[in-house]
C-alpha cells in the first residue's frame, strides 16, 4: 500500500462529525488500533524523539506500573490477533513490517515499549477525587499541547482552554463517558485542525495566517486525531490512544469526492465561533480557506 492510496482515510469534516463537540461512536476490537503505511517511519520518529527529549514526551506516575504493563499486554494481544502482517512475534521480541525495527518487550517503562509498537499516542487516566487525570503518557505527536504542562491534571484542567469544554455540557458529558465506559467497550472520536506543515510533533500552538498569500492549499495540511478509550480490565483506568493522520490540502483537487469533502470542510469552517477560529488558530485565515475551498466545488474546479 502506497502513502498516496491512504490519503483521506478519516474525513470528520465531511459532516460525520463536528468541531468541539464529544462524537463517540462504538468501534470493534479488531479496529482499536490502526498500522499503516506510515507505521515504519512513524515509529522512527517516535525512537528519534524519545532519544533526544524523552521528558517531553513521556512522563508517567508513581504506582502506575501495573497499568502501564497491562496496556502493553493488550496491545500485543491485539497486534498478534488482528494485525500479525506487520508485527511478527518472535520469543519476546516483536519485528515490525518485515524490516522495521524490533521491540524487546521486557523494556521498562511498559508505556513507552507499548508505544514503539504502534503509531497511536498512549495516554494513561486514573480516576481520583477531582475526575480523571493524566497519570501516564507516551506523547510523540501531540497537536499544539505539551505533556510537560497537562501531566497529572484533571481533564478539565487539561481542557481548560478549550472553547467550551468546561461549561455546562461537554465537559459534564465526557466525564459521565469514562465514569460509565465499561470493560471490553471501544469507542471512539475524530478531531481536525489545519496546520501549516506536516510535524507529527507540534507542541505548541499555531495560527495561520494567509493574507496576502497565494496558492493557499498548497501550504496547508489537514491534521485528523483519531481517538479511541477503552477501560483497562485489572487496574480500572482508561486508556486513551491518538492516531495522527496528514492529508496535504492540495490533494483534495485530485479526490473523486472533493466537491463534497470541499463543501463540508467550508461548512465546518463556516460556524465556528471566534474563540474556536482562535483556538485552531484559524482567526485570520478563515476567510481565505473558505474561498479557495469554493473554488473545488464551481462547476470547473479540479478538472486535470
Amino acid at each position: 500500500m502506497s502513502q498516496e492510496t491512504i490519503r483521506f482515510q478519516h474525513t470528520p469534516y465531511d459532516g460525520s462529525s463536528h468541531p468541539f463537540t464529544v462524537g463517540l461512536k462504538p468501534i470493534s476490537e479488531g479496529e482499536w488500533l490502526e498500522p499503516d503505511a506510515f507505521l515504519v517511519p512513524h515509529l522512527a520518529e517516535k525512537d528519534r524523539l524519545v532519544s533526544e527529549r524523552r521528558d517531553a514526551v513521556f512522563r508517567a506516575e508513581d504506582g502506575t506500573e501495573e497499568a502501564q504493563q497491562e496496556v502493553l499486554a493488550l496491545i500485543v494481544e491485539n497486534l498478534n490477533r488482528y494485525h500479525s502482517k506487520t508485527h511478527k512475534f518472535v520469543a519476546n521480541r516483536v519485528v515490525i513490517a518485515g524490516r522495521g525495527p524490533v521491540v524487546d518487550l521486557s523494556s521498562k517503562p511498559a508505556l513507552l515499549t507499548a508505544a514503539r509498537l504502534v503509531q497511536e499516542d498512549l495516554v494513561l487516566m486514573r480516576p481520583g477525587p477531582d475526575g480523571y487525570r493524566l497519570a501516564a503518557a507516551s506523547l510523540s505527536f501531540p497537536s499544539s499541547w505539551s505533556l510537560a504542562e497537562k501531566f497529572s491534571k484533571s481533564m478539565s484542567a487539561i481542557h481548560e482552554t478549550v472553547p467550551g469544554f468546561n461549561g455546562k455540557r461537554m465537559g459534564v458529558m465526557v466525564a459521565r463517558l469514562f465514569d460509565n465506559l465499561k470493560v471490553g467497550q471501544y469507542v471512539c472520536r475524530f478531531n481536525w485542525s489545519i496546520y501549516p506543515d506536516d510535524e507529527l510533533y507540534n507542541p505548541k500552538p499555531h495560527r495561520i495566517d494567509l493574507r496576502d498569500s497565494d496558492s493557499v492549499l498548497s501550504r496547508l495540511f489537514l491534521r485528523v486525531e483519531r481517538q479511541t478509550l477503552r477501560r483497562l480490565p485489572g487496574s480500572g483506568d482508561i486508556i486513551f490512544t491518538i492516531k495522527i493522520h496528514h492529508d496535504p490540502l492540495r490533494a483534495l483537487e485530485a479526490h473523486p469526492d472533493r466537491e463534497q469533502l470541499a463543501g463540508q470542510l467550508r461548512t465546518q469552517l463556516m460556524v465556528l465561533d471566534p474563540d474556536q477560529l482562535r483556538y485552531k488558530g484559524l482567526a485570520n485565515a478563515r476567510d481565505e480557506l473558505a474561498r479557495a475551498l469554493s473554488e473545488l466545488f464551481t462547476s470547473e474546479a479540479g478538472v486535470m
